[in-house]
């Protein structure tokens, strides 16, 4: 007897709707589980021929059944197989992507420049109200164990975790098993105390690594992608009279040359984008004079647009001039950028 794809489907579902409820399965429950119609009576035959094999087993006198070890090791062998080709093909996905995107934005942060003859940044994409995807424990080598951590966004995050002892694989697949079952698809705020303790308490002696990868999940949940600023344009600011007066030009140049006075503007703008998408209004953030959070470009007004790429994924644009400029032109080359970065991000996916 071998396990072929109707068995196998069988198997699968028995030990997934085990794991959700607890309960023994019966045929009955099997039929509306399935993806593939087939009568109760077939698959109390092919359950009969799984318990000669040996992958599932009938406690007591129920008329159900629950997946033995020998049960669990193929599920838990499948998923991980599976599991590690998605996290390469992901991760070859994400490394090609990046370069593409930041060769992108760049274009873009030149493209405002030149269009509207002010200075012009554009922010890489942060991930925002994560959830995770899923986990994989994989052994280093005797004293260590790698967690890889897929959240949504695919974006990748690992962490080394350091153990006492070799931990075999029946361990390892075992607490990624548990890892998986009780925390993909989960946001942070859902990963409660209770939650913890339950998974810490069925993981027995390695409550201390439950512990680890669960700060590693919320560290990777709660992150924001390495925050990326491009700019083209600085040197427009010396075709205003009023911005090109030594002392205020040089401040505003060495802004765009240091970057890191644009963390507030961006978090601002991104911040102000969410309120209003709970509100139900999109638009353009302005800020003119004193009402900018940089220090530097009080003399100026910036007005700035959010872009998104999917899955939650937003960046800020944001156009930086005179208080004079042109304020319908500079909304319409933001306007038209957002909608162009919507529709090329929609193509390629």
């Amino acid at each position: 007897m071998e396990l072929n794809e109707r068995k196998t489907k069988i198997l699968e579902a028995i030990i997934r709707n085990y794991l959700e409820t607890g309960d023994p399965v019966g045929s009955r429950t099997l039929s509306k589980y399935l993806d593939i119609k087939l009568s109760p009576a077939t698959i109390r035959n092919e359950m009969s021929d799984l318990e000669e094999m040996g992958y599932i087993l009938q406690p007591h006198t129920s008329s159900g059944r629950i997946p033995s070890d020998k049960g669990y090791r193929f599920y838990v062998d499948s998923m991980m197989a599976d599991k590690e080709k998605e996290v390469s093909d992901m991760h070859d996905m994400v490394v090609e992507k990046a370069g593409e995107l930041s060769e992108l934005l760049k274009q873009v942060a030149k493209l405002l420049a030149d269009n509207t003859n002010y200075a012009a940044l554009i922010s890489s994409p942060q991930i925002h109200r994560n959830k995770l995807k899923f986990i994989q424990l994989s052994r280093v080598d005797e004293g260590n164990i790698l967690a890889v951590i897929v959240v949504e966004g695919n974006i990748i995050k690992n962490k080394m975790i350091s153990v006492n002892g070799e931990m075999d694989d029946d361990t390892l697949l075992k607490l990624n098993l548990l890892l998986n079952t009780h925390l993909n698809g989960l946001s942070l705020e859902e990963i409660n105390l209770g939650l913890i303790t339950l998974i810490k308490e069925r993981a027995g002696i390695h409550s201390d690594v439950i512990a680890e990868v669960i700060d590693a999940v919320a560290d990777a949940v709660r992150a924001d992608e390495d925050l990326e600023i491009y700019t083209s344009g600085a040197n427009n600011i010396f075709k205003y009279p009023e911005l090109a007066d030594n002392e205020k030009a040089s401040e505003i140049i060495s802004t765009f040359e240091e970057k890191n006075q644009f963390g507030n503007l961006i978090n601002e703008s991104l911040s102000k984008n969410r309120t209003e998408d709970e509100e139900g209004k999109t638009g353009i953030q302005v800020y003119i004079g004193n009402e900018s959070p940089i220090e530097s470009m009080k003399d100026c007004s910036v007005v700035t647009a959010t872009y998104e790429l999917g899955d939650n994924m937003k960046g800020m644009m944001s156009i930086i001039g005179p208080k004079r400029m042109d304020y319908e032109k500079v909304a319409h080359a933001l306007k038209t950028l957002q909608e162009q970065l919507d529709t090329l991000y929609k193509k390629k996916e």
